[in-house]
Formats: structure tokens, sequence, C-alpha cells
């Protein structure tokens, strides 16, 4: 279930709904995912109604319009306040990062029952656009068209002050942000910045992509770190989402990747950095796309979703954490299904004892009248029997523990020590041995 902060005024949230349907899920005997949604709902793949961010902090940004992430042509976008001010104290003296813990506090206080009773076992903590640790580089409602590289998305005052701080400390006072990185729909070599030997190969530009990906780390961590207070003691799995960026994954500049602010390439691992990070608060990944299959994607995107899927499941694996996944698309057929099994059982099952490697856990998207007709309600309920190797439930199986407090920060050089080398992903073998 996923929580909004829909109020229209200052620090006043209605969850009464909420609370009716957490009831019906424990009277079913059911679990919960609860998402803390600090972003609008609409706009994206899938969604289908319409949610704003609260009407007090859109009056903000009249006035202020670059709390919204904005790109080079001062577009802006306002699913989502720019992490220029997370730190700014411009909501009636509150900063973006104390919003975001607020709301979390509601939602304990408020749904303390079914915390302490167990029904909400996982809490994804909301950190961008669709709920996603990213920028927004590819609004579909700013007519960003599947498979365009997206734009960078950091030049609010806020963004752009941090960055030009930044170059001077790093000597380079004369740096400015990308004005060669092409426009929403273009194709990476349209551009300056993601030609061959483009400026993302330059000192400048190896600046620039480590300071873009390294702001939204420090974002991450530091929600993250006020969602581990609020929720201390707790038993639940705190957990963050990771957009499944796919296109332009097989040429050498991974374009659409940089844009969103993940800083992969043949040679640098931009996600085992986000999974390092994670370490420090026990806090699980949730990935997307799990049941893409390379041979479905149009040769003109250069997609690769399943080796995406492969790499960064690999890069959690290696640091220790729980990873889960979910689908990108609605799918009802077998060929999804057998992919996601085989995602979720890299080297499928093991006879004596629980897989070396193994998804956590699995979303499915999206419950609808189609899924629970017919063939398709059948075939469904076979892939859930077989996501569990065809085992009954067990509730002693992966229990959770109370939450304990994170760990000390860890600094931004030692995550970036991970990105490199980047080390091959664990095998996976190509098809589950499990099929529905």
């Amino acid at each position: 279930m996923a929580g909004n902060l829909l109020s229209n005024y200052v620090q006043v949230y209605v969850w009464s709904a909420y609370k009716q349907v957490f009831k019906l899920v424990q009277e079913a005997g059911l679990k919960l995912q609860a998402i803390m949604s600090c972003h609008q709902c609409g706009g994206n793949v899938g969604d289908i109604v319409n949610i704003p961010i609260p009407q007090w902090v859109r009056d903000v940004g009249e006035a202020n319009p670059d709390i919204f992430y904005t790109n080079r042509r001062k577009m802006r976008n306002i699913e989502y306040l720019t992490i220029g001010v997370d730190d700014q104290p411009l909501f009636q003296g509150r900063t973006a990062i104390q919003l975001y813990a607020d709301y979390m506090k509601s939602f304990r206080e408020n749904m303390a029952e079914f915390l302490d009773a167990g029904v909400i076992v996982d809490i994804e903590v909301g950190l961008g656009p669709a709920g996603e640790m990213r920028y927004p580089s590819y609004p579909q409602s700013q007519g960003w068209v599947y498979p365009g590289v997206g734009e960078f998305i950091c030049y609010d005052k806020y963004l752009e002050a941090d960055f030009k701080a930044a170059a001077t400390k790093a000597g380079h006072p004369e740096w400015e942000l990308p004005d060669d990185a092409g426009e929403y729909n273009d194709t990476p070599e349209k551009t300056q910045f993601f030609a061959d030997n483009g400026t993302y190969q330059t000192e400048k530009g190896k600046f620039f992509l480590t300071w873009y990906s390294n702001k939204l780390i420090k974002h991450g961590d530091k929600i993250l770190d006020e969602a581990n207070k609020v929720f201390l003691g707790c038993r639940v799995q705190l957990a963050i989402k990771i957009s499944g960026i796919h296109w332009w994954y097989r040429v050498p500049n991974h374009a659409a990747e940089l844009t969103a602010g993940y800083y992969n390439l043949d040679d640098r691992d931009g996600y085992r950095t986000i999974a390092h990070m994670l370490t420090r608060h026990r806090a699980s990944m949730n990935f997307t796309c799990a049941e893409m299959r390379d041979n479905e994607q149009s040769s003109e995107a250069k997609s690769a979703p399943e080796e995406l899927v492969q790499q960064v499941l690999s890069a959690g694996w290696r640091e220790g954490l729980n990873i889960a996944c979910e689908n990108a698309l609605s799918r009802y057929d077998a060929t999804a299904y057998n992919t996601i099994l085989r995602n979720a059982r890299p080297q499928g099952i093991n006879k004596n004892g629980p897989p070396e490697h193994k998804l956590y856990g699995f979303t499915y998207l999206r419950v609808s009248n189609e899924l629970l007709e017919g063939q398709n309600y059948a075939t469904f309920k076979t892939f859930v029997r077989r996501m569990h190797a065809n085992l009954d439930y067990n509730a002693n199986i992966d229990p959770l523990a109370p939450m304990e407090r994170s760990k000390p920060e860890i600094p931004i050089e030692q995550i970036l020590e991970v990105a490199q080398p980047k080390l091959e992903p664990f095998p996976f073998i190509e098809n589950t041995d499990l099929p529905v």
C-alpha cells in the first residue's frame, strides 16, 4: 500500500481510509508493504490516477519554482522536490528532509497497532519520482518518448550553486553544468556529451557525473537515516526502489542511466555504490523490469534488461543485501513469469537448502480484473506457487528482527571505492528449472 502526504494543510495527515484497508488486510491474515510516497502519482507508466503533492507545497513553488527539479531549458517538474532543497528551510521553516521525516513519524504513530501486530512488514521509502531513487530524467508529461536518452535535471538554482561550489573547491571555478547533452528524445550520438569520445569521458564530464550521482546517493542516505530513526524497534524491513533503465545499456555511454543519476558504465558499477550505502541502514533494494527478455526489445534502443537485472542483483548480493524485484509492465504470459522465476533463483532449486542467491521478495504489478479472469488467474496462482518452490508458507523462514539504529555514515569516498573495478555478475541460468 502506498501512503501519500495528501493534506493541503501543514502537518495534517489523514490516515482514516488507510486504517480501514489495513484492518481488512489484517483480518484476512495477509501482510502489507507500506510505501512512503512523497511524490506525485500520475504521469508515469501505469498511472491511472492523479494525486499531486500537497497544495501548500505547490504554493511555495509558485513563489519559488526552483524548489522543483529543473532541466536546462528551465522546464519545471513538479512530481518531487529537487534534492537541492533537502536541507533548505523553505517550507514554513522546515527543510524537505524534515517534511519527509514528519510524514513518516505521523504514519508510525497512527499505524502503531498494525506495526506492533506484524501486519506491516516492509517500509519502502520513496526517494524520487514514481517513488524511485532517481532524477526525473524521462518525464512523459514533458514529452519524453522511449527510448530517448532523457536529460540531466539539475538546473534549479540550488543544485546549480552546489555544483559551482564543488567545482570551485576542486580547482575549476570555470566549469559549468553540461550544455551539450541534448534533449529528452535525442539518441546518444546526436549529443556531444554522449558521443564517442564525448564529454562524459573528459575530466570535466567525469567530475560532473560523480557529483550528480553522489547527490542522489547522499539524498537516499539522509532520508533512510530519518526513516531508521522513525521505525527503530519495529519488525520491518526498510527498502528503496531503483528504476530499471535498460535502454542504451548496450552502448558504452549508458546515456539513459547517466541522466537518471546512475553513473554506470562498462567499467564502472553505478549500482554497487548505491548498494554499499544501503548496508549502513540494512535496507533492501527493490529493482524493476524483472519480467523482461532482451529479445523482446527493439534493436534501436540498444536495450539489455536481462544483463541489467543480472548486474544490479549481483551488486546487491555482493554487498550482503536483501534484494527484491518487481515487473515493469503488466504481463500474464508464461515467458514473463518464467523470466521472473529465473531471476528469483538464478541458479535454480537447491535440494540441500536455501539457494546461495535468491530474491527476498517480489512485488507483482498490478492486481486488475484482467489478472483475475480465467486462465490468467490460473497461471498466476501457479506462478506464485513456483516462486515459493512449491512449498507451503512457513512463518519461521526469514523472521524479521526489531530494527536497529543505522551504522555510522559511510564517507562518500569509501562508497565510490566499490565502483571500480566492475566485477563480473554472478552466473544466471538461461531458463528457470521450475517453470509455470
